[in-house]
């Protein structure tokens, strides 16, 4: 029996010898091939990521993700996706009434306006506007707007450099008493009083604020002058805004012909082209608080630039993204203009600053459209000399680049989209696509566990309601300057047809949304200048309009000018 055990025993111990090194072996193994697994995953910060390459069919048969973008895919000759529906029936109208009274007996002597904008090109263009406006509400005579100088932008153009002035004056000369220069007191320069009107500030404001100062002073100047006009006036007042900002304000010839000479080398490349109004400068990214999966490198280079704004807080950069806050990365503007039907061959020209992160964040566009372009890559350098010292110049040189193209589209919405998007609709609704940032977010978020036909089809249906179409937006929606619904008018034969504001299909998504996070028309009401992409915790730094008086005032300028073009 003894003996028995102690075999046993023996036998025993050889077992577990052996099963000791084969349990290692196995251990080590899973640990490395732990270690290969994880080497593959995408990091945390995966679904942002700046340098993301996007899955095509050509990837290598490794790739597991069911996410595969189609090498050629997408409908470009198909009509809809260069013209938008019903577009015939509707066309910009912006004469006066037979009631609006002519210049002559609205204007009274010795009442200057004067106006210093703020801002880039297209808050100033705004202010300029708006500031036309103001004089006709005052029956003053305006002296030609002065240009921000000393913005972020850095720009010393005049008026009379970026805009013809005479005829600004010329064409103006029915509706409003404009003059070059502020006439001597005298045989003296006459300085005028310096003030500062509200934020949204309508006729029955300008008349309480601004007119008793008028009549004692005689000359008055309205300074950092950018929406300071209310978006809703009487429809006379209206029509005269669309008078000046699509008609009176014409770029000087200089711009206008190099402007048209870009136009002409991306209509040689093809039928049609896309423009796309980039936003995604270091400074920008920095300003709104979003994070784009850069890890630390990118927290501690953002962060950096933030504490150039002391008054600016911490924010939640997912709630930020989640709540549409954040300006699209071009890999997703390229994945949406994909899912919309546009395919890898079409010529996509790019106007933008410095981007984050250089080539490798343009990399996934470029995967995505081939064919892109700039000014710098489509004219010679020696043409581009005379206007590239002027950031208003070449914002200009862009701006008609983007006007004339078939196709508009941006990942942010500032200024210039919002302009645009305003005077594509009044010369013709010629289609204009602003993502649906808080829908679509979500889809980039799941995207490789959604297959291409899938994210494509809810692409579709969350931009409906984003894509420059006629009555798209209710009337009063937004920005005057984005929608001028008041001088858009409509062709009787349009009158039968079915009216639908916004989206015209519920949106599978929509039921883990709550009631109050529903979208059901692409902008909030009466919305400040580039408030979608300023976190709530310092909106009031923008729309305070008790900050005329703050202490701080002097850091704001570069606050509101930064998400202005």
């Amino acid at each position: 029996m003894a003996i028995h055990r102690r075999r046993h025993h023996s036998h025993s111990h050889n077992r577990f010898r052996y099963l000791i090194p084969a349990i290692s072996a196995i251990s080590a193994a899973i640990l490395i091939l732990y270690g290969f697994i994880s080497l593959l995953a995408p990091s945390p910060d995966h679904p942002h990521h700046l340098v993301r390459q996007t899955t095509s069919d050509d990837d290598s048969p490794g790739v597991r993700s069911v996410f595969k973008v189609p090498i050629s895919g997408g409908m470009a000759s198909d009509r809809s996706l260069w013209s938008t529906r019903m577009s015939k029936f509707y066309f910009g109208c912006s004469n006066a009434s037979s009631k609006f009274p002519k210049v002559e007996t609205i204007t009274y002597p010795n009442r200057y306006l004067l106006i210093a904008t703020s801002g880039g090109l297209n808050q100033q263009r705004t202010g300029i506007t708006d500031a036309v406006v103001a004089a006709r509400i005052l029956n003053a005579t305006l002296v030609v707007p002065k240009l921000d100088q000393k913005s972020f932008w850095k720009d010393s153009s005049t008026f009379s450099e970026i805009f013809d002035v005479d005829w600004f004056i010329s064409h103006l000369s029915k509706d409003v008493k404009v003059i070059k220069e502020l006439p001597k007191k005298g045989g003296k320069i006459w300085t005028p009083y310096n003030m500062r009107v509200p934020r949204k500030c309508n006729e029955r404001c300008y008349q309480i604020r601004v007119l008793p100062v008028l009549l004692k002073k005689h000359a008055v100047q309205l300074s950092k002058f950018d929406y300071r006009l209310s978006n809703k006036l009487e429809t006379d007042l209206q029509k005269l805004r669309c008078r000046v900002n699509y008609h009176a304000l014409k770029f000087t010839d200089p711009i206008n012909k190099m402007g048209q000479k870009l136009v002409n080398q991306m209509r040689k490349m093809g039928k049609h082209y896309v423009a796309l109004h980039l936003r995604f400068e270091p400074d920008m990214l920095a300003f709104s608080g979003c994070y784009y999966g850069g890890g630390e490198k990118e927290r501690k280079e953002l962060g950096k630039i933030r504490k150039r704004w002391k008054t600016l807080h911490s924010n939640n950069p997912e709630k930020e993204r989640r709540q549409g806050r954040c300006p699209l990365t071009p890999e997703e503007v390229g994945l949406m203009l994909r899912a919309l039907g546009y395919s890898k061959d079409v010529h996509l020209y790019v106007a933008s600053g410095e981007v984050y992160g250089g080539d490798d964040t343009l990399a996934p566009l470029r995967a995505l459209f081939p064919n892109i372009h700039s000014k710098d890559t489509i004219a010679p350098k020696e043409e581009l000399e005379p206007f590239s010292a002027f950031s208003s110049r070449m914002a200009a040189l862009d701006f008609i680049v983007c006007d004339e193209s078939d196709v508009f589209v941006t990942n942010n919405n500032g200024n210039m989209a919002k302009i645009l998007a305003g005077r594509r609709r009044y010369f013709g609704h010629k289609p204009t696509i602003r993502p649906n940032s808080k829908k679509l977010y979500r889809l980039f978020l799941n995207r490789e566990n959604t297959t291409w036909e899938e994210f494509s089809s809810r692409v579709r249906t969350h931009q409906r309601g984003f894509m420059g179409e006629p009555k798209e937006v209710r009337p009063g929606r937004g920005e005057f300057h984005e929608n001028p619904a008041t001088c858009i008018c409509e062709d009787p034969e349009a009158k039968s047809l079915p009216r639908k504001f916004g989206k015209t299909n519920p949106d599978p998504d929509d039921s883990s949304i709550s009631d109050q996070d529903t979208e059901t028309d692409p902008e909030p009401l009466d919305q400040d200048e580039d408030d979608d992409l300023i976190g709530p915790q310092f909106q009031h730094l923008v729309n305070d309009t008790s900050l005329d008086d703050d202490p701080l005032v002097s850091e704001l300028p570069e606050l509101e000018e930064l998400l202005s073009d």
